[in-house]
């Protein structure tokens, strides 16, 4: 022991002088000319009374903000099995028996290069996270005997890279488990192709009515050459084969902020393409008279109003550009620069808009029996104000087998459309492994 501290006083002694040697002193001229930028940055902020995004104002008077930063730009590639935060504890009454943030197989990489990345080529990619920071909330911070810390972030200035939530886009939710915390994703778009579907009236409870019109003699009816005679009917008794169509729609940006959430409700709007129809329509003549008839036509102009009731757990890529922190807090805190206050336990923070990509569902989306009884009365108005033509009326109204119809434009209509649990394309990802491996 003795023979390394006299080495090391010796080595210190022969260096010490060579290093004094290569300085020089410079003026307060010269001093003036040179700038840098310390690598550690430690900021205090006195908190005062603020209003969050949602208009609720937070008194911070007696709380002072202490900040410790690194002035640098650090790069990130991670895969973190299970993220488990405030498990049981205080927010148990909110949902019992789980955990404030309750998150598996996270993963954060770069952005990719293009749409068609691969496992390999994600994986050699880092995320880019601009001055991290950790900072304490410090309650009575001018007084040494009550002072107390009642919360701690570790947050950044801004991270760019793609996180992924979960092994694989399916329609089983895996990933997000329970989320306490504030996102606000970006709007976005997507097309929903809608299933072929037959609708009677066991469907709807609805009758279809109209009116036809014809007339006594060949051709059409008109004024110049026939009596046009119109027929009313109804029809309780009716089978019609609705055609599979496109819907693009559009959904507004979403705010999903709250303690141990399950699921987010995504609300937007979109319009219909052209539904063919055709099939059988028994149609009941003055109440006496019951007409088989083979009908054929389209549907146009319908929009939609969409609500999507999304489990989180289908929620899988997440595109980030923007500030981010997770926090634990005794107390709610607005913390500085936060959009929200962030509730009491854990909390995960993403400040800006957050990218989902494209929201076309992966499979077919069912056109329920409540969304087509919101357009059976639009049809019956149609068919009604709109009488169609039928020639004949002994042989075409009345005595034919077919009755085309035409185009029910229901441009007035908008349909409530209810969408639940969609496996959406944007959400589909490569795992962050070399070799191709679901998680490592």
């Amino acid at each position: 022991m003795k023979t390394k501290l006299l080495f090391s006083i010796l080595l210190a002694t022969a260096v010490t002088p060579a290093i004094a040697k290569s300085l020089q002193s410079l003026s307060d001229q010269e001093l003036s000319a040179v700038s840098g930028q310390a690598l550690l940055t430690l900021q205090y902020l006195q908190g005062t009374s603020q209003t969050d995004s949602t208009g609720t104002t937070y008194n911070q008077s007696n709380i002072g903000f202490y900040k410790l930063g690194l002035e640098a730009v650090m790069e990130l590639n991670a895969n973190i099995n299970k993220l488990a935060l405030g498990c049981g504890g205080v927010n148990n009454s909110v949902r019992a028996s789980s955990c404030d943030i309750d998150i598996d197989n996270i993963s954060l990489s770069g952005l990719p290069a293009n749409a068609n990345y691969t496992s390999d080529e994600r994986a050699a990619t880092s995320a880019k996270i601009t001055n991290p920071f950790l900072q304490f909330a410090i309650k009575n911070p001018n007084s040494a005997a009550t002072r107390e810390v009642v919360g701690f972030r570790v947050s950044a200035e801004k991270i760019s890279g793609l996180m992924t939530l979960g092994t694989e886009n399916t329609s089983t939710p895996n990933g997000i488990n329970t989320f306490s915390g504030y996102m606000k994703t970006k709007t976005a778009s997507g097309t929903a192709v809608t299933q072929a579907r037959s609708m009677t009236y066991a469907d709807t409870n609805m009758t279809i009515d109209g009116v036809v019109e014809g007339g006594l003699g060949v051709g059409d009816c008109g004024p110049w050459y026939n009596l046009c005679i119109p027929v009313s009917y109804s029809s309780k008794n009716y089978n019609l084969n609705l055609s599979s169509t496109s819907a693009p729609f559009t959904i507004t940006s979403t705010v999903v902020s709250g303690t141990r959430l399950k699921d987010v409700v995504l609300k937007g709007s979109g319009t219909v393409g052209q539904i063919d129809f055709s099939g059988q329509l028994t149609a009941t003549v003055a109440g006496l008279l019951n007409l088989d008839k083979q009908v054929t036509g389209n549907i146009t102009g319908l929009t939609t109003d969409i609500t999507v009731n999304q489990n989180l757990g289908l929620i899988h890529a997440l595109y980030l550009n923007n500030p981010a922190s997770l926090s634990l807090q005794s107390q709610k805190i607005l913390w500085p620069g936060a959009a929200v206050a962030a509730n009491q336990g854990w909390w995960l923070a993403m400040e800006d808009e957050v990218e989902l990509g494209s929201l076309s569902p992966t499979t077919q989306v069912e056109i329920t029996n409540q969304v087509l009884q919101q357009t059976i009365a639009g049809i019956s108005k149609d068919l009604t104000d709109n009488p169609r033509k039928c020639g004949n009326l002994l042989t075409g109204c009345v005595g034919g087998s077919a009755l085309a119809v035409g185009n029910i434009p229901l441009n007035s209509t908008t349909l409530d459309f209810p969408l639940t649990n969609l496996t959406l394309q944007g959400q589909n990802f490569r795992s962050n492994c070399f070799g191709g491996m679901k998680f490592c």
